[in-house]
């Protein structure tokens, strides 16, 4: 069983960094999507940025050049490195894992293994 878990978020101002984590285990299948998903207040999951099995990464227009997404499979350990923070940043983030290739950025329904979640709050 696929057992994810975040770590990383804060309260910073704009312009601020911060470094999110997802610790994870149990994956035994060759080719996983991974993802990081955040739920802005009001608004729906939206899939922020992807990682596939051979490094390919892909972003959300609004964090491209800002945001990081990398993966290391020796501990277990997918992050999230955001720089130049901003309000519209704010949200629950979420680590998601799927069987496959992500092929861009998939939707929600793409992923059955998800975090409990880290809050990030952007604001002065």
């Amino acid at each position: 069983q696929v057992h994810l878990v975040e770590s990383g978020g804060d309260s910073v101002q704009p312009g601020g960094s911060l470094v999110l984590s997802c610790a994870y285990s149990g994956i035994t299948y060759r080719h996983v999507c991974m993802a990081w998903f955040r739920r802005s207040p009001g608004n729906e999951r939206e899939t922020v940025a992807t990682i596939e099995s051979d490094g390919t990464v892909n972003y959300r227009r609004s964090v491209r050049d800002r945001f990081t997404i990398s993966k290391d499979d020796d501990i277990q350990h997918l992050h999230l490195h955001m720089a130049n923070l901003k309000p519209e940043d704010t949200g629950m983030y979420y680590c998601a894992a799927a069987f496959g290739y992500c092929l861009g950025l998939p939707m929600e329904s793409r992923f059955d293994s998800w975090g409990q979640g880290t809050q990030v709050i952007v604001s002065s």
